[in-house]
């Protein structure tokens, strides 16, 4: 294996919802709908959820966008303030396989960098829970800068931070469309499915330490 301190070895970008963070909106909402997943995914579809969530994730304080969200579905006015108001329960923890990746390329000295879209209010939150944040040598979140990824100068914006071009940063997301992004601004780009997936995928590069998980 090539050592960490290689030219060509790649700077390793990390998404952080869904990949390092077990995060999902439903985690609360089950507790808000419970025994009933149908009326839960229809509150979620009617009130686009995704899509609203979105625009926090691109700077929209959490007040204006769960003022404007009752004004337009006023029957869920409670449900829309739980989710700014209860937050914390939209995570179940960390994802602790794709932690240990992330721990043995820190000890091999890959340079770490997150670009996550995430409300930065909510970002400020969390982050004090999570020890491994500090292991990365630069953080964008796109509620901090205003843009969310697909948008391609989000990603402008981590090569910048990062100063290596785009070929030799490797990017870890579970979004495809995330992915689809990055591949076409000339990233290596792995769509993270789970940690043993991620795993296999780093040590067929030549990337992770070790073995496999």
């Amino acid at each position: 294996m090539k050592t960490a301190t290689t030219p060509e070895l790649p700077a390793i970008i990390f998404d952080f919802g869904g990949v390092l963070l077990d995060w999902n909106p439903r985690y609360l909402y089950r507790k808000l709908f419970p025994g009933d997943e149908q009326a839960m995914e229809h509150f979620l579809a009617e009130i686009k959820f995704v899509e609203w969530n979105h625009l926090q994730d691109s700077g929209r304080p959490f007040s204006v966008a769960v003022a404007e969200l009752c004004k337009c579905y006023p029957k869920y006015c409670d449900l829309i303030h739980a989710y700014d108001e209860r937050y914390l329960e939209s995570l179940n923890g960390a994802l602790s396989g794709t932690v240990e990746i992330l721990r043995r390329l820190r000890a091999a000295g890959f340079p770490l960098f997150g670009l996550s879209n995430f409300n930065d209010e909510k970002f400020n939150l969390v982050r004090p829970s999570y020890d491994f944040f500090d292991w990365f040598r630069g953080i964008i979140i796109s509620g901090k800068v205003g843009l969310a990824k697909p948008d391609p100068r989000i990603f402008q914006a981590l090569l910048a931070q990062v100063e290596r071009p785009a070929e030799e940063c490797l990017m870890i997301d579970d979004s495809p469309a995330n992915i689809a992004a990055a591949r076409g601004l000339g990233f290596q780009a792995i769509h993270f499915h789970n940690p043993p997936q991620l795993a296999d995928e780093l040590y067929r590069r030549g990337l992770l330490p070790g073995a496999p998980l």
